[in-house]
């Protein structure tokens, strides 16, 4: 897998689960060189994974290099006279055209010039680049046609796509910006114009070049989908901002690993409770400024979760301050955020405005409780039924919780306890979860390798037969470090990985294979893994290596009587947590 554009996420590695999304836009991309994919727009609020989700899809067919040609564009939130604009565009897609055709990565982000974009497709033969590039730098020269310049640009994607019979899958990120952010002034000092996203409107039906629409504020990028593009030809896609229970898990294990944050096996689960399995809202406890920050407590757990919702300095809230500054500052008024509160809190049913005029005892107009509705529907912080009066809280943990933060003093006149509600909730998590070993081994076997690095980290002094079976050498072992997917060459250059390597102060080495399936490992893999072994032995001659094998669908007979032979220590459940 190769990565020329850089995921905003960091690390590639840091991107966790995802599994069912994956699979559904694969079905949909896997249609798209039989033109059966309809355009897509992702719905979705801020921090929900979705720019990380399309640049991986971005990454992924760059890598394939098959039949469709990924092209990625975000309209960011700088102002730009809409020339420039169109330049910019076609750059940036012409660029990604001539990298995905001549395997050159860095051209998908260092972007060539018109006058290289040209050069290239005379080298080449291809008439519409140097067609198109002609047009645009004409028209940049003497300062005119400027809508052309535009139309050129944005069509380019569908009308290569024709020419020469291939498809593009055409990204853009932050959609709804482009109503906001363009103006027809060059020195972008008169209104915005927001009409420049009709330019997409046939281009949305495209079957050679379907669209996959993106943006952070869904209640605007509806309206501007709905105004200007006709919201039926877009497919709809509700993006979830929380992982399942496992891949919340494998999040907690990831980032920790990553920043080298000492958490315990117990507090994993906490971490992943408190946070509702919310990756970017798990990401802000990793990394953390909290002074006091211990995360291989309980309290320590409640208490930095408590910092990141409520310490003005904190990612969690001041990104979310972003977002409520956006979105709340269009509510103003004491009742509708008490209705607010009141839904948020109460998210599992619809309410009418009678209801709440009942419920709340609200001095308003049942009409005038309607207005505030819509306001907060309108804002991306409340929900309709098909019914227009009734709405409900949105069923989003996080940000329930901030606007908790941010309103339940003001209206209720008491700030939330979050420490104790925390602290409630992780006893009631303890109490639930009695038996931890059971609990952590009924979950997915993609944790296994995350659970016993982090045992192994934990566990201060001891020898390896705490873990494994058949283990020849008992010394105690003093872990100063643990490494996961640590990468060795063989020499010949041959690239191999290791799943876990624990260093300990006596100079000796644990190296550690895991097997995450049900299905029993066979001699080959065994075989495979005393190969890694050997290779490791020949590049740190000076060290003792201990090697053990984790295999959670056990052993078959001939691969253990292997392991047995070649003193590797195995297991088939994680003993020690």
């Amino acid at each position: 897998m190769q990565y020329p554009l850089t995921e905003k996420i960091g690390d590639p590695e840091l991107l966790v689960g995802r599994e069912k999304e994956f699979k559904h836009f694969g079905k949909w991309i896997k249609n798209i060189p039989k033109r059966l994919s309809k355009s897509r727009v992702i719905i979705a609020r801020r921090k929900s994974g979705k720019t990380s989700f399309v640049q991986r899809i971005f990454n992924q067919l760059w890598t394939e290099n098959k039949e469709v040609i990924p092209f990625y564009f975000e309209f960011d939130e700088n102002k730009m006279w809409y020339p420039e604009l169109a330049i910019k565009y076609y750059r940036a897609f012409a660029s990604q055209y001539i990298s995905f055709i001549t395997r050159a990565p860095n051209l998908v982000i260092d972007h060539l010039s018109l006058e290289q974009i040209r050069e290239f497709g005379i080298s080449k033969s291809i008439e519409p680049l140097i067609n198109d590039v002609d047009f645009l730098i004409k028209n940049k020269e003497i300062g005119g046609s400027h809508g052309l310049m535009w139309k050129t640009a944005c069509e380019a994607p569908h009308r290569f796509a024709s020419v020469l019979d291939t498809k593009f899958l055409v990204i853009l990120d932050e959609f709804q910006n482009i109503t906001k952010y363009i103006y027809r002034d060059e020195k972008c000092q008169e209104e915005a114009d927001e009409t420049l996203a009709g330019s997409y409107h046939s281009l949305a039906e495209s079957k050679v070049a379907p669209m996959l629409v993106t943006g952070s504020y869904a209640g605007w990028l509806l309206k501007v989908i709905s105004q200007y593009l006709e919201a039926g030809r877009l497919s709809q896609i509700r993006f979830s901002p929380y992982l399942t229970e496992d891949e919340g898990l494998e999040a907690v294990y990831k980032y920790a690993s990553f920043y080298e944050e000492p958490i315990t096996n117990e507090t994993v689960l906490q971490i992943n409770e408190l946070c509702m399995a919310d990756p970017f809202f798990i990401s802000c406890v990793i990394i953390s400024d909290y002074e006091d920050k211990d995360l291989t407590t309980s309290k320590g757990v409640a208490d930095t979760v408590d910092y990141e919702l409520s310490e003005e300095n904190a990612e969690m809230y001041l990104t979310w301050g972003e977002y409520i500054h956006h979105t709340v500052n269009e509510v103003n008024d004491q009742n509708a955020k008490n209705i607010l509160l009141f839904l948020s809190k109460n998210n599992e049913k619809y309410f009418t405005p009678k209801d709440l005029k009942e419920k709340l005892g609200l001095d308003l107009e049942i009409n005038e409780i309607h207005k505030q509705l819509i306001v907060l529907k309108e804002a991306d912080l409340i929900t309709r039924a098909v019914s227009n009066i009734h709405f409900r809280g949105l069923q989003d943990g996080t940000l329930n919780l901030i606007l908790r933060k941010s309103f339940e003093e003001e209206i209720k006149e008491f700030a939330p306890d979050f420490k104790q509600e925390f602290a409630d909730k992780i006893a009631e998590l303890k109490k639930e979860n009695k038996q931890l070993q059971g609990k952590l081994n009924s979950l997915s076997g993609k944790i296994a390798e995350n659970m016993l690095a982090t045992a192994l980290r934990n566990k201060k002094r001891f020898s390896l037969s705490k873990f494994f079976k058949n283990v020849k050498d008992n010394t105690v072992l003093n872990i100063q470090k643990v490494k996961e997917r640590v990468h060795i060459q063989r020499e010949d250059g041959k690239n191999m990985e290791l799943d876990i390597v624990a260093q300990s102060s006596c100079d000796r080495v644990v190296l550690v294979e895991v097997k995450k399936t049900q299905t029993k490992t066979g001699l080959n893999k065994v075989e495979d893994f005393q190969e890694k072994v050997e290779v490791y032995k020949t590049n740190f001659p000076d060290t003792i290596v201990l090697a053990a094998y984790l295999s959670l669908g056990g052993f078959t007979e001939e691969a253990g009587d292997f392991c047995l032979r070649h003193g590797i220590a195995v297991a088939e459940i994680i003993e020690e947590l």
